[in-house]
């Protein structure tokens, strides 16, 4: 029977409270130390020990076997823990039941003793909720790099249901301790670790077969500073949040302060997980730059199960690398002070426009008019998101919403005028949905639409389109037209307008991707497979799209980059596209902090010395994490 926690404190040995105490959340402060770690018997000493804690006749030398091994341990080999270190572990967390071994949710619909047909039809119902997969221990947004071997056979038929590149255990973290020995037991056992927060990443991050999974959803506390003091020279409003707070919940608890907040658009996004730590763009971006300038400060644990403070005076390399380096790269993030600004009214507009009624040249004249004022509009602090896509023979451009913070609609109807009149000029009807609204927070509600769960056939490709390729009549016809040729071949497009400078970010010094501060339309393309596709076929598209559709965007422009949270799986050149010039920085942090490899995401600083292998040869992650050149040099291989 576990112990209430005021007993649990004394006799764990967690740290009495720490210098920075005043600022933690109480899940904050319930800690793991190292005095805690040598009383336990030299068995469970070894399962938890912090890096570097035991010579290297005991753990340690254990820990830098298994770091060694070619492949991270899976449930198959001889290496994985034993049923009594898995229980060990579950008797060492802050409460019980925070240990899982979660099921995918479509396990229902198929053969076993799980499966339930009525539970199998609310599953399908629900499969496009993202709040219901963000609610799940390992469910994600992006399907596809999961491997897609438990979904709604009405959706998508695995033939089977089996884990495929879900986790083998999570742990339903409530507590800085849940966390320090989750990475401990990783590091110290030679397991895949992973962090989910909402599983919203584009890319399939949050997935990992055989992996322990550190889920971060439950860690939502929220604090309001009225004046906060920062070592940085900020002072006024800030926020600490959680890091499982998401922009819903972020949004809401700003408009009860009277302030706002730079977050995303999407609802379920997790703000202060890999959204912040990969720069985040949001609807206030054109006014205040990127998420991840507003950090202030970070709670971290760190790859060796060490608790800091990250702001600036205190860790700053890793303070820098946080804010714009990756989620899941340099440690687990338990919550975020970032700044506040006053609440603004808002004014936002939607349309949408059809060549099923205009024709086509009424139709692509009426979107080059709108994409020729791409300059005006970002420079007066507006940020726009769209849909273009292709509808059978036909095309649909659908503005939800042009948002224009701090404007009235008097405003943006004279911003928008130009726009206008060309659409009169070419005698297209036209009535935009035009509304005030007297905060951010109800605007934001009613403008930006839930985003949906990923297509089970598709993925994702992305660039940042610098101001240049709008400052000349010659760049403006080059980028449409490379725009039209995507929509035209099949792609559709999810359309960006911002401008994040760093001007308007206040001159921060981050990580944060250096082509955003030039940028001012950031462009996701989609590609779409046939259902069923062989793996192969898959592949060859999945490459040509990669390596020929998306570089005709690359080509136009020159030294710019693709968003890390939202690209292509298979970016070439990833390194200078998602971080420029920080990379060389970037990666010297990694291997100073993260000397073992604990973490490791696709595409993320540092993961170049390792791949997934998974069964199928695409990309994702159903399959051992492997080193790349496959060398074994310690006891303990796989």
């Amino acid at each position: 029977m576990r112990l209430s926690l005021p007993f649990i404190l004394p006799v764990l040995g967690f740290l009495s409270l720490p210098a920075h105490s005043s600022s933690l959340f109480p899940f904050e402060k319930i800690q793991l130390t190292r005095e805690h770690i040598e009383s336990l018997p030299d068995d469970q000493a070894k399962l938890f020990a912090f890096g570097g804690q035991f010579d290297e006749n005991s753990a340690q030398a254990q820990e830098t076997a298994n770091a060694a091994a070619r492949c991270r341990y899976t449930p198959s080999d001889g290496k994985w823990p034993s049923t009594k270190a898995w229980q060990n572990l579950a008797k060492q967390l802050s409460a019980e039941n925070v240990l899982l071994k979660p099921t995918p949710q479509s396990v229902v619909c198929y053969p076993g003793t799980a499966e339930n047909k009525a539970k199998c039809q609310d599953v399908t119902k629900n499969w496009s909720n993202s709040h219901v997969q963000t609610n799940d221990p390992i469910e994600v947004l992006s399907p596809v790099f999961q491997g897609l071997t438990c979904t709604p056979p009405t959706i998508f038929n695995s033939g089977n249901c089996t884990q495929g590149g879900y986790p083998t255990y999570v742990i339903n973290t409530k507590t800085v301790l849940d966390i320090q020995l989750g990475i401990n037991f990783a590091r110290n056992n030679g397991l895949r670790l992973v962090v989910k927060n909402t599983g919203h990443d584009f890319t399939g991050k949050s997935a990992g077969a055989g992996a322990l999974s550190l889920w971060t959803h439950g860690l939502r506390d929220l604090e309001f500073i009225k004046n906060y003091v920062d070592g940085s020279g900020y002072k006024g409003p800030a926020i600490k949040a959680g890091a499982g707070v998401q922009a819903f919940e972020l949004y809401k608890f700003a408009n009860e302060k009277g302030v706002v907040a730079v977050g995303g658009e999407g609802q379920t996004v997790g703000i202060m997980g890999g959204y912040i730590q990969g720069g985040g763009h949001s609807p206030l971006s054109s006014l205040f730059g990127m998420a991840a300038d507003q950090v202030l400060s970070l709670e971290v644990v760190t790859p060796t199960g060490d608790f800091v403070t990250a702001n600036a005076t205190s860790e700053p390399d890793l303070f820098w690398a946080l804010r714009g380096g990756g989620g899941g790269t340099f440690g687990v993030v338990t919550s975020v002070t970032i700044k506040a600004f006053k609440d603004m009214p808002v004014t936002a507009a939607s349309w949408s426009l059809s060549s099923t009624t205009l024709g086509k040249d009424k139709f692509w004249a009426a979107v080059k008019a709108y994409m020729d004022l791409i300059l005006s509009h970002v420079d007066a602090g507006t940020y726009s998101y769209y849909t273009l896509s292709p509808v059978g023979k036909d095309f649909s451009f659908a503005m939800q919403p042009f948002f224009a913070p701090n404007q009235t609609a008097q405003q943006v109807n004279s911003l928008l005028r130009p726009f206008f009149s060309t659409l009169t000029a070419l005698n297209i009807p036209f009535s935009p949905k035009i509304t005030e609204y007297k905060s951010f927070y109800p605007a934001w509600q009613a403008e930006f639409p839930l985003e949906p769960q990923g297509a089970v056939s598709g993925a994702p490709g992305s660039r940042l389109f610098p101001r240049s390729n709008f400052a000349s009549e010659t760049g403006r016809n080059i980028t449409f037209n490379a725009i039209k040729q995507m929509v035209e071949t099949g792609h559709s497009i999810l359309g960006f307008h911002m401008a994040p400078t760093l001007a308007r970010g206040g001159n921060v010094d981050n990580a944060v991707n250096p082509a955003w501060r030039n940028a001012v339309m950031h462009a996701i393309a989609l590609l779409n497979w046939p259902v069923p596709s062989s793996p192969s076929s898959i592949l060859s598209s999945w490459n040509a799209f990669s390596k020929q559709t998306l570089q005709k965007w690359r080509d136009i422009t020159p030294g710019s980059g693709a968003y890390l949270n939202e690209a292509d799986r298979l970016e070439p050149n990833w390194q200078q596209s998602f971080w420029g010039s920080k990379y060389a920085r970037l990666l010297e942090i990694k291997q100073a902090v993260d000397v073992k490899d604990v973490f490791w995401a696709a595409n993320a600083v540092g993961s170049e010395g390792w791949v997934v292998e998974t069964v199928d040869g695409l990309p994702g992650e159903n399959g051992k994490l492997c080193r790349v050149n496959g060398t074994v040099t310690a006891v303990g291989e796989v």
